[in-house]
Order: structure tokens, then sequence, then C-alpha cells
């Protein structure tokens, strides 16, 4: 190959290169940015008055209330009550209790996140007691998405104890009128045996920009070690023979 074309062929590699990891760096930092507004949007409806429950089940896209206070009335479905396994709270492993709530004046039913419980770790099978009161009860939550999922070997399983929980089938087991786009985090006191210090949701803003610093300076290395070695050394400091 000769030098006119080996100085071609760098200098559109070179290009393509800077240009690509150009856009990487700026599209990080447009989901940067949309993570912001989400998150900005999430404080917003902190602040807001706490929705009842025949309004959120009413609402058609409840998913676009995260983070949004709740005042729920109504009855809990006891026997659907379900151990979500290997949850953590406090650097402690054990299980998030969650227990489907029968709204009242609706025909909607909330999955609650009712609190975390430690776990019996002689007997893996076993259950802790928790108290379900009966009857109609009040809480005040937090709307968040549904219980976040972890790493399964094999098709979900039915059961008191699970790994993780689908809400649509869920729905489709149970045959509740399910909503299965957001759940509710019980908030307050510890109550019926339960924690409830909940992590927040986390938007990742900060891994983007480093993704984003990451491009940009690969990109700004592309560019030096072309003018360097392309025009410095070949056009301004050549060898000489």
């Amino acid at each position: 190959m000769s030098l006119r074309w080996r100085f071609l062929l760098l200098t559109v590699t070179a290009v393509l290169a800077v240009v690509a990891t150009f856009s990487l760096g700026r599209w990080q930092l447009s989901r940067a940015a949309q993570k912001e507004a989400l998150q900005a949007h999430r404080d917003a409806q902190t602040g807001l008055d706490r929705l009842d429950g025949r309004t959120l089940a009413s609402l058609a896209d409840p998913s676009l209330m995260l983070d949004r206070e709740v005042a729920l009335r109504g009855t809990w479905i006891a026997q659907q009550l379900v151990f979500l396994d290997n949850r953590q709270m406090h650097d402690k492993q054990g299980f998030y209790v969650v227990t489907p709530l029968q709204l009242q004046d609706s025909a909607g039913v909330i999955l609650v996140q009712r609190g975390w419980v430690a776990r019996n770790f002689l007997d893996r099978t076993a259950v802790p007691e928790v108290p379900t009161p009966k009857g109609t009860v009040d809480i005040v939550g937090r709307i968040v998405p549904p219980p976040s999922k972890l790493y399964e070997l094999g098709a979900e399983q039915p059961g008191r104890i699970r790994q993780n929980l689908d809400l649509v089938k869920f729905r489709a087991e149970t045959g509740l009128p399910l909503l299965t786009a957001v759940s509710v985090q019980q908030i307050g006191t510890a109550s019926d045996g339960l924690l409830r210090d909940w992590p927040r949701l986390a938007t990742g803003v900060e891994k983007h920009y480093g993704y984003a610093f990451q491009w940009f300076a690969l990109s700004a290395l592309i560019t030096i070690l072309y003018v360097w070695f392309q025009v410095v050394k070949r056009f301004i400091f050549p060898r000489r023979t």
C-alpha cells in the first residue's frame, strides 16, 4: 500500500472513530438529561397531595405518578400473601412481604409491598408469622414500580416463597383485578413485625455522565494521536532520510 493510500485510510478511520465516539458521548448526555427530568418529575410528585384508592385505580397510566404518596383504605387479601426471597434491608437478607389490597369503593386491587422481615436460615422453607389484620385497614404508601426482579434459574415458581413476582402472571394466577403497572410501598414506622426503610429509586444519572466522559475522552485521544502522528510528524517534523 502506498503512503498516500495509507494516509487516506487512516484519516477516514480516524474521522469515523471520532464521529462515533463523540456521538456516543452525546447520547449518554441525552440519557442523563432524560433521567434528570424523570427525577425532577418524581421529586415534584412528593410534594403533591396524597391520592386515594379510587383515584389510583382510575388512572389510565399510574406509572406517571411514581413516588406520589397514597392513602389507601381497603381489605387485605391474606390468602395471596407472598414472601419475596433474597431481599436486603440494613445489609441483612430476608423477605419482602407483599400482599394484594382490595381497594374500598373500587373494584381494583393493588399489590402492596408491606415491608421487610428476616428469614429463618436454619430452615429456608419456613416463613415468619406476619400479622395481617382482618377487616378494613388504612395505609399510607408511595407509588413505585412492581417489585424488582432478581436473577432466577428457570421459570417463576408459584407458592408462598418466590424469587420474583410478575404482576401480569400473578393477576392471571389469582384472578384478581390487579393493577399491573405499579405497586405501592407502605411507608411509616415498623408495624406487623415489618421494617420499612425502603431504598430510594436510583436514576443512574452519574453512570451516564461517567460513560459520556469516557467516550469524549476516547474521541479526544483519537484526535490527538491522529494529529500527532499523521500531521505533526508527517508534515511539520518529517523524518529525515
